[in-house]
């Protein structure tokens, strides 16, 4: 299994585990490194800057050969933490920073000159090119079957057409959750993968065993997406709970959204609203349970260890 991502990252093989909210740990990152491929915690995993600091550190010191670590950064102004957190990010050092949600303009001056690789997540060719033209060191493109915030386009379609107009690596994310997938990706003309789903039924993730078995009980044809997390379409498991709360914004939701002074707020408060939702259901037993994840968990067969779910990926 061969990519340009191993050689940009200096590892075994061209994959990504990706930022997962409320999911990803070091532990986890730790076990990526040891299998051969890169691991990446959003951020805002971190609630204080110090309990960012120390993630870098550790992981710092874990760091091997073959692996690689790096975080993900919201930079729109709806993150009030993204400032320091780059600014911590830069002093302790990674591998690489993936930035999401906003321009990242900023980032990418700053990690460079701390030495770190700036990757940019991408639904379209419109942001790819401006992104490229900021200097990112390659993009994320998020297809249709991305779990959580995902794009609105085909992994074929979106990675043919990154790659024929663009000049840095298109790495895909979305759609892999076994080798098959990962060499189709790579066929298109990927310089690598980004999966997370598979991970959530990891032993090292910081979810509740519910979860992690939900993502083996259920399959493809179970994701559903809502509008009920934060306001922007994101896939989730179509549990009970799910199905009676809905998947569409409620008709007072729609009728603020079209007011443009207060659109803005409406989505900051279903946005608290459903992370904090999401939060419980991933960290604590509940029966409102709206759990995350993409259409890859259809090959998640039981809850194994990080480095067994990588060598599912390679082999």
């Amino acid at each position: 299994m061969t990519g340009k991502l191993s050689e940009i990252l200096n590892i075994k093989y061209p994959i990504i585990q990706a930022p997962m909210f409320l999911v990803s740990n070091t532990d986890m990152v730790k076990e990526a490194m040891k299998g051969g491929i890169a691991g990446c915690i959003p951020a805002l995993n971190y609630r204080t800057l110090e309990e960012l600091r120390a993630a870098l550190k550790e992981l710092k010191a874990a760091k091997i050969e073959g692996g690689a670590y790096g975080f993900n950064l919201i930079v729109n102004k709806s993150n009030v933490k993204y400032k320091g957190q780059l600014d911590v990010i830069c002093e302790e050092g990674c591998d690489f920073i993936i930035t999401s949600l906003g321009s990242p303009e900023e980032t990418i001056k700053q990690a460079h000159k701390a030495g770190i690789k700036v990757f940019c997540d991408v639904v379209d060719l419109k942001f790819a090119q401006k992104v490229e033209h900021l200097g990112a060191d390659a993009v994320i493109a998020v297809n249709n079957q991305a779990g959580g915030h995902r794009g609105n386009i085909s992994p074929k379609e979106l990675i043919t057409e990154l790659v024929s107009n663009c000049n840095i690596p298109i790495i895909s994310a979305g759609g892999v959750g076994c080798k098959a997938d990962i060499d189709k990706m790579l066929g298109y003309g990927a310089a690598g993968v980004s999966v997370g789903s598979p991970f959530i039924a990891s032993v090292e993730a910081n979810v509740t065993d519910e979860y992690k078995q939900a993502c083996v009980d259920y399959g493809a044809q179970d994701i559903v997406v809502t509008e009920r997390i934060s306001g922007t379409p994101c896939t989730v498991i179509n549990t009970p709970y799910v199905q009676k709360i809905g998947t569409k914004a409620t008709w007072l939701e729609k009728v603020l959204n079209k007011n443009k002074k207060l659109k803005k707020w409406v989505k900051m408060i279903r946005f608290s609203i459903g992370m904090n939702a999401t939060k419980n259901a991933a960290t604590k037993a509940t029966y409102k349970t709206v759990w995350v994840a993409g259409p890859s968990i259809e090959h998640t067969k039981a809850v194994l260890p990080t480095k067994a779910i990588i060598k599912k990926l390679v082999s």
